[in-house]
């Protein structure tokens, strides 16, 4: 860890709220607060520290609402510490982990030992707590008590919450603590044994496939049952066509659903299963789709239809995906290629412009899960993420920061990148 409580940044591009990265300004904070924004700014004291970042962007610190740091239980993929690292070069300073750990996030003293696990990183976790106790979709978990902990959401993630019955009633008790039920959208009897998308390609492969209508009937349920109970449900990791219409015509309709996508949902399709023969990082759960669907993942984000952008950041061990395809696990790492991802598919193409990007980054998560929105002004904390959308760059396995390895884009060459965060007293710059 870099304590860093006095520092000056110099020549940067804020992004966000007033500010659309065409000014460049020099920003001053001291014991982690900005206390100074202006132009041609000197330092006066011995202890502050100078960054020259040369024009780099600025924004708050980024969010990514949906990862899997796997501690306790699955040490060997993951740790809060090497997950953490991982986001932080992906230019997070928070995350929100989902609770598909053993034990299971499921009782108060889980979540506070993740909190206390991660209280002198730079990013700060967020602890998702379990919607079911064990995650075995019987019984309500101890919501309020988690919440005291330090949830911020609930979610039997890695597994939907199958229930109707026990959905509604966690919609319910979530409504009356102002929190999202944050569902892995499966009908598990129309899913399994899936291993990829049911389509063409699978078809043409001979493997069993995983169809987009056992993600849609899940989400129209679960919009139905938002509607009646008034809750809020947030769907996770949209990834068919049909998905974003059921959700774009619920938030017409003024129900209280929201969503989020991954980068390789509105990048790669399946066909990629194929063209490199069988890698099991491409692997993973919602399944790559077809083309169509990564349109509609496009045009979702577009028009607003999806909220926000999360990684599903999912670490195994190189034993376990170094199998045969249909006995791999599903999952990919995700972090430290979000951003780069993002600016090919959405800014390069102009889909979206760069304050509207950020704020599927910064904003929307936050707005999502009610956390304080960093902000770039004087008197505010300093929660910041410098990043660049032009400098190309090599993923190769010198610049994984997970503990895992599991990542389709290992190799290429990408296009923007996050330089450094500062957030909790903590600067680090990214060195690649």
């Amino acid at each position: 860890m870099s304590y860093t409580p006095n520092l000056l940044l110099q020549n940067v591009n804020p992004v966000g709220g007033d500010f659309d990265g065409s000014d460049t300004v020099d920003i001053r904070i001291a014991d982690g607060t900005i206390i100074e924004i202006g132009t041609d700014l000197d330092s006066k004291d011995r202890d502050e520290q100078i960054h020259d970042a040369e024009g780099a962007y600025i924004s708050g610190g980024w969010m990514d609402m949906h990862v899997h740091l796997r501690e306790p239980g699955y040490e060997h993929k993951e740790t809060i510490e090497t997950g953490c690292s991982a986001a932080a070069f992906g230019g997070f300073t928070e995350v929100a982990c989902m609770p598909n750990t053993n034990p299971p996030i499921h009782t108060r003293d889980v979540v506070e030992f993740i909190k206390k696990k991660a209280e002198d990183l730079a990013v700060e976790v967020h602890p998702i707590g379990c919607v079911s106790k064990e995650r075995e979709g019987e019984s309500i978990a101890e919501m309020g008590d988690m919440k005291e902990g330090g949830a911020v959401a609930f979610s039997d993630d890695g597994d939907p919450v199958y229930n109707s019955q026990l959905m509604r009633v966690a919609l319910e008790y979530s409504s009356m603590l102002d929190m999202p039920i944050i569902n892995h959208e499966e009908d598990l009897k129309l899913s399994r044994p899936g291993h990829m998308h049911e389509g063409k390609v699978s078809a043409r492969l001979g493997i069993d496939g995983t169809p987009a209508i056992a993600e849609e009937t899940m989400i129209a349920r679960d919009i139905l049952l938002a509607e009646f109970t008034g809750g809020h449900i947030h769907v996770a990791h949209i990834s068919t066509a049909k998905a974003v219409e059921l959700v774009r015509r619920a938030k017409a309709n003024g129900i209280n659903v929201t969503t989020e996508v991954c980068p390789h949902h509105f990048d790669l399709t399946d066909e990629e299963i194929e063209r490199r023969d069988f890698d099991t990082n491409v692997k993973m759960h919602p399944p790559l789709r077809t083309q169509e669907d990564v349109d509609a993942m496009i045009e979702g984000l577009a028009d607003g239809t999806i909220d926000a952008i999360c990684t599903d950041h999912a670490p195994h061990a190189i034993e376990e995906k170094e199998v045969e395809f249909i006995y791999a696990p599903n999952g990919i790492i995700g972090l430290e290629t979000a951003w780069s991802i993002s600016v090919k598919r959405l800014l390069d193409s102009d889909v979206l412009d760069l304050q509207t990007l950020v704020t599927k980054f910064v904003d929307k998560p936050r707005e999502i899960l009610n956390l304080d929105i960093p902000k770039i002004k004087e008197g505010a904390t300093a929660n910041l993420t410098l990043f660049n959308v032009d400098e190309k760059w090599t993923f190769d396995k010198d610049r994984v920061h997970s503990k895992s390895k599991n990542s389709p884009y290992l190799g290429e060459t990408l296009k923007g990148r996050a330089e450094a965060i500062y957030n909790k007293g903590q600067f680090e710059i990214n060195e690649i």
